[in-house]
């Protein structure tokens, strides 16, 4: 039999310090959603239900005490750092689900230059933690939009990448080792070597899992030397996305390694910069110890050359729009109440390809788009990350928001967008999640991504979390196994 709301706030009572959990409607409110809902929650209505309780934890052991207790009670586990997540993945989609909340375990505990990694708790966010790093000459390399906000638990738990993957990689090239929390109270801990071939890679069964299957409560990450006076940028104007695909690969091919490679399309360009002149903006940066990034940065520049069907941009407005690139958290406040009064809201899908097919999935989907989707108002899109076998393409829309509640929202608009970009990503061949997270909201389309190796995925499912507990409907469809 279920346990009652006060049943379940009772049993955790008895576990951890009262000044631990949160009760009060307001708290539970923001906790039940994610940045996917803004426009409800801008209105003040929420209407996933409200978890039973939120929990901030200070230790691994009271987390896996908390999952051993949820496990033996089926009570489904939402597990949260920076909430920083826009893909639903935070949402308590289950009736008195219980959020653990881990961004009070908040410590570096060892920043380790010789070996040139660092470890540290799961809710420390990832700006502090460059901050002191870059101090001492050296960075995580890693630098999502979401740095002022996320949290470094989150970060290895949704596979986050950063704005200079193509040189640093993706979260899951940064980490070396890791601690995590199982629904039975197992804790674990994968040890911190440079690589080893003994079976199977087990951090990735916790990279990425996204709170369902496993709590991470520690993470240790490489390091790199913090050398921004070399860095060299570059920025292009070009007439079509097919060019700008075409020098991406080929300076992907080629081998070299920019930390940036962006391209924009025309209307995407348009809102990030002054002086697109309605064309594809193609952008890079190079960086690293002087001459390895001034090589790189002139090859770039003599592939593009060979083209010759690009404007050069001037080096100083591109290095000033990186200056001001990551998200500000001080703009939120701004930005709902502009959304509010316009009634225009924004949204993004990523997704990814080989270079066969990228430039089709981008026509494809913003073709179907402008043909089904009414109110638009803004829609394009832009390659951030970049791969010897391919690229990803981040989609941007905006639309007015004509003749709908902010309940409605989500279903006339959001769905529908969302929809023909996973699909006509995975029918033309591609991954329909770059880097974002599966979330709750492609959920549905999990088991077309991963076809029969599904049957993998599921068993790690089985064999973590044989109740079911763990933040239901996130990657896994809704409901116990």
């Amino acid at each position: 039999m279920a346990l009652s709301r006060n049943q379940i706030v009772k049993g955790i009572q008895e576990m951890l310090p009262e000044e631990q959990i949160f009760t009060d409607e307001e708290v539970l409110k923001e906790n039940s959603v994610d940045r996917f809902r803004k426009y409800e929650t801008i209105h003040d209505i929420y209407t996933q239900p409200l978890p039973a309780a939120v929990v901030k934890v200070k230790s691994a052991d009271q987390i896996a005490r908390l999952l051993s207790y949820m496990q033996t009670n089926e009570i489904n586990v939402v597990p949260k750092t920076g909430g920083s997540a826009t893909e639903g993945g935070l949402e308590t989609a289950v009736e008195n689900s219980v959020v653990i909340d881990g961004s009070a375990m908040n410590q570096i505990i060892d920043i380790d230059p010789y070996n040139m990694h660092a470890t540290v708790q799961c809710g420390v966010p990832l700006e502090e933690l460059e901050e002191k790093l870059r101090k001492q000459g050296l960075t995580t390399g890693h630098s999502p939009q979401s740095k002022p906000l996320a949290q470094m638990g989150g970060l290895v738990a949704t596979r986050s990448i950063g704005q200079f993957s193509t040189l640093y990689g993706g979260i899951e090239d940064m980490v070396v080792g890791l601690e995590a929390a199982f629904p039975n109270g197992k804790i674990t801990n994968i040890k911190n070597v440079p690589r080893r071939a003994a079976g199977p890679d087990i951090r990735h069964v916790i990279i990425g899992n996204e709170g369902a299957l496993c709590y991470i409560t520690e993470v240790t990450v490489k390091l790199f030397t913090y050398q921004p006076e070399n860095n060299q940028f570059y920025g292009y104007l070009l007439e079509d996305m097919k060019t700008g695909f075409e020098i991406l690969r080929e300076v992907m091919v080629q081998g070299y390694k920019p930390s940036v490679a962006r391209l924009y399309d025309p209307e995407d360009a348009a809102d990030h910069f002054e002086f697109s002149k309605d064309k594809c903006v193609l952008i890079f940066m190079a960086e690293g110890p002087k001459p390895i990034a001034q090589a790189t940065g002139e090859a770039i520049d003599a592939i593009v050359q060979a083209y010759n069907t690009f404007e050069q941009v001037d080096s100083s407005l591109i290095q000033n729009w990186f200056d001001h690139l990551n998200w500000d958290p001080s703009k939120v406040t701004e930005e709902r109440q502009q959304i509010k009064e316009m009634n225009n809201l924004g949204f993004t899908t990523e997704v990814s390809g080989s270079w066969r097919i990228i430039h089709d999935i981008y026509q494809n989907c913003i073709q179907r788009i402008r043909q089904e989707i009414p109110d638009i108002t803004m829609l394009g899109g832009h390659s951030s990350h970049s791969y010897i076998n391919g690229t990803n393409m981040y989609f941007v829309y905006y639309y007015d928001l004509i003749d709908v509640t902010p309940e409605e929202e989500i279903t006339k608009y959001h769905y529908p967008i969302n929809e023909i970009i996973v699909e006509e990503t995975l029918k033309t061949g591609g991954s329909m999640v770059h880097h974002h997270g599966v979330g709750k909201h492609r959920t549905p389309w999990i088991k077309d991504e991963y076809g029969s190796s599904y049957y993998i995925l599921e068993t790690l499912k089985k064999a973590f979390d044989p109740k079911g507990i763990m933040n239901q409907g996130t990657i896994y469809p809704e409901g116990k196994n």
